[in-house]
């Protein structure tokens, strides 16, 4: 039993890192071996290189031209990649603190038709995104928030927020009143116990929402493609407009740029990894 566990441990390691393994290996190469018939996929530091082999020579070209401008863009990969962490990590701060703030009221403090109030938030995801995108669009241009990064960081803090307040009730639930009754009466305020007695609690939940929310924000498309047009231009917009290169698709520096734009969110990832396990067992000890 134990041989068969590990054998579906590495299977779907494998289908895990494969993808993120070839796109490494692809931003190594130079244009002829991404379009080449044969499958190359073994470094090799020697210049020539057989057409029919499997392997090909290792360049930094696709690396070194991510500070190019291609036809179809107007800045250089850098400048989109600037865009996406502000509006990325600025957005995931807002929808975790005002979901957590929201949770703990819904969690704590008797609210008529909490229930109800509860499925509209959560009703705000059942709807597909791009099927709002015209009335936002033309609300927008009223307020002047197209191009800009404070409209995509209201956006996406609007369409995160549901998910923040459903996963921090639920680890908000489990942390037990008695803590904070004990700092009510020694004298703490409603506000001073929620900070220094329920946020280190629900930290883990911090964690995990803010995973989720920073990967819902920094993967999306639609919106920051209709809305934007310069100004506030992200990552993956960046890279559909390099299908319109009159050289073809420049694979090696999209394969550079699609690396270097998810190490933010694996390095967010390892470093809030002790929360993210421990919230697999959160809320196993009942009070």
């Amino acid at each position: 039993m134990k041989h068969v566990r590990w054998v579906v441990i590495t299977l779907m390691f494998l289908m895990a890192v494969l993808p993120l393994a070839w796109v490494l290996i692809t931003s190594f190469k130079v244009q002829e071996h991404t379009n080449s018939r044969y499958i190359k996929f073994i470094p090799s530091i020697d210049d020539t290189v057989a057409e029919d082999s499997a392997a090909f020579t290792v360049s930094l070209d696709g690396y070194r031209k991510l500070k190019e401008r291609h036809t179809g863009v107007q800045f250089n990969f850098y400048a989109y990649l600037k865009n996406s962490l502000i509006i990325g990590f600025i957005s995931t701060l807002c929808a975790v603190t005002l979901g957590t703030m929201c949770a703990y009221g819904f969690s704590r403090f008797r609210i008529p038709g909490a229930k109800d109030w509860l499925f509209f938030i959560l009703s705000t995801r059942f709807l597909p995104p791009l099927a709002v995108v015209v009335p936002i669009l033309i609300m927008y241009r009223q307020f002047d928030l197209q191009n800009s990064h404070l409209g995509l960081i209201i956006l996406y803090t609007s369409f995160n927020l549901s998910l923040a307040v459903w996963l921090m009730k639920g680890f908000i639930d489990e942390i037990p009143r008695a803590y904070e009754e004990a700092a009510l009466v020694d004298g703490y305020a409603r506000w001073h116990a929620f900070m220094r007695i329920i946020i280190p609690q629900a930290r883990t939940g911090i964690a995990v929402t803010a995973v989720f929310c920073l990967i819902s924000a920094w993967n999306e498309y639609g919106f920051a493609m209709t809305l934007n047009q310069q100004k506030a231009v992200t990552v993956p917009v960046y890279f559909a407009g390099l299908q319109g290169n009159t050289t073809g698709i420049p694979w090696p520096q999209v394969a550079a740029g699609v690396f270097v734009f998810v190490a933010p969110i694996i390095v967010f990832t390892i470093l809030v990894r002790r929360h993210l396990l421990r919230g697999v067992t959160f809320g196993t000890v009942k009070q």
